[in-house]
């Protein structure tokens, strides 16, 4: 990956790869997650794919994208540590799998880069249309959280943990705020956010070498300033834990299944523990034949599902259950006993072989899935370093048994959440 600075602020990263037989590119828009902003934020990527200046409708961008052989567009908002993170991507055919000589790659970034940074706007207001539809939709998503309820409690229980701090933020927003917008001041949180936030554009496939001359002469990149980035590195600071009594929350909802989350601090990280905790966290429930799969489900049949996930922009773990409600006490007691096993060592060399097998099988799949190899790179702009693949692999290999009992003993229970009927 070949990453070269275009103004201040803005970075250009070449992935140059000659495994797939189309071109991926994104742009990444990152900024603060903030009460005040998220909501906004959030829509403003709905409204941009409504149509730009020049490509006034959404009809008018699906003809266009249809003409280059069917490209395909898609945008979306995530959350990445405290950052809010607006994801726009277009996908199309490499040119020399094209049955006429045409520059598609070119096309495509004209077509990214307009619907982005040249929006339709008139009198200082974006299309009042648009947003009016797109505040509708929002408040769908928004209200449609509870859905999915394993997603709805994983997202409750981090609200918790994270009380008034920007994490606790859902990356979509709050109903609450959807009232105070209006085409106006949305505008101008985009030209706020436009002139402050980090722009990173990602170019994968097999690219030719003035790529870079493509994307400073257009227009629209032309017109865009220079900037001191505001943005978070999710770094040691940011993910800090303190020691801290755990609680207990239960939730009512319409629930057929009892969902258990469990959020995990990692207590005084050090640089080596993001390694630690990949193996950690796949000997206790990133696997099938985990502690958490092993024991809470198959062996004791307390779970319809038990695993576990970590969250490395925060040093955080979280177990997630779908339990019988009425089996809350038993799973909670064997779950804690997982945690006490970790601790004294309780496992074997070949679960520790096991984890890192699967991990690094993980991490070598990486550059066979365009968007995933994308996103790789594009969390490090996040994380403040920078780690190949073959690195990333000799770190999880480093990792010693007694690694893993030592950052055991520094993991705590922060929140428990229980969704129930």
């Amino acid at each position: 990956m070949k990453k070269i600075n275009i103004k201040e602020g803005i970075d250009l990263h070449i992935i140059k790869t000659n495994k797939f037989k189309t071109n991926l590119l994104a742009v990444f828009l990152s900024t603060p997650l903030t009460k005040e902003t998220v909501t906004p934020n959030a829509l403003i990527p709905a409204v941009l794919r409504r149509g730009s200046k020049n490509i006034t409708t959404q009809e008018q961008i699906s003809i266009a994208l249809e003409e280059m052989y069917g490209a395909t567009f898609d945008c979306g908002i995530d959350k990445v540590g405290d950052n809010q993170v607006l994801k726009f991507y277009l996908e199309t055919i490499n040119n020399e799998f094209l049955p006429q000589k045409e520059d598609n790659l070119k096309q495509a970034i004209e077509i990214l880069l307009e619907i982005i940074f040249n929006p339709q706007v008139s009198n200082g207001n974006f299309n009042k249309e648009y947003v009016d539809n797109e505040k509708k939709n929002l408040k769908q998503v928004i209200d449609g959280r509870k859905d999915s309820k394993a997603s709805y409690a994983l997202e409750r229980c981090i609200e918790e943990m994270y009380q008034n701090a920007p994490y606790s933020l859902y990356k979509y927003g709050m109903t609450s705020e959807l009232d105070k917008i209006n085409s106006q001041n949305l505008y101008e949180q985009y030209v706020n956010l436009i002139k402050n936030c980090k722009i990173d554009i990602f170019i994968s496939g097999n690219i030719e070498e003035n790529i870079k001359d493509e994307i400073m002469e257009n227009e629209n990149i032309k017109k865009i300033d220079a900037r001191k980035p505001i943005f978070i590195i999710n770094n040691k600071e940011t993910r800090k834990k303190e020691q801290k009594e755990e609680q207990v929350v239960n939730e009512s909802s319409e629930v057929s299944q009892g969902k258990l989350i469990l959020g995990l601090d990692i207590l005084n990280e050090n640089d080596k523990d993001k390694f630690t905790a990949l193996v950690y966290n796949a000997i206790l429930g990133g696997t099938p034949t985990s502690k958490m799969f092993q024991n809470v489900r198959e062996k004791n049949s307390l779970a319809y599902t038990a695993s576990s996930s970590f969250i490395r922009q925060k040093a955080n773990i979280f177990i997630k259950c779908g339990i019988d409600i009425e089996n809350y006490e038993k799973a909670l007691k064997i779950i804690k006993e997982q945690l006490e096993d970790m601790k004294n060592g309780e496992f074997t060399d070949k679960n520790i072989e096991e984890a890192k097998n699967n991990i690094i099988s993980t991490i070598k799949f990486i550059p066979d899935e365009q968007d995933t190899e994308l996103m790789y790179y594009f969390s490090q702009e996040l994380s403040g370093y920078e780690m190949g693949f073959e690195e990333y692999v000799e770190k999880v290999k480093e990792i010693k048994k007694e690694d893993i009992i030592e950052l055991a003993k520094r993991i705590q229970i922060n929140t428990i959440y229980f969704l129930k009927n």
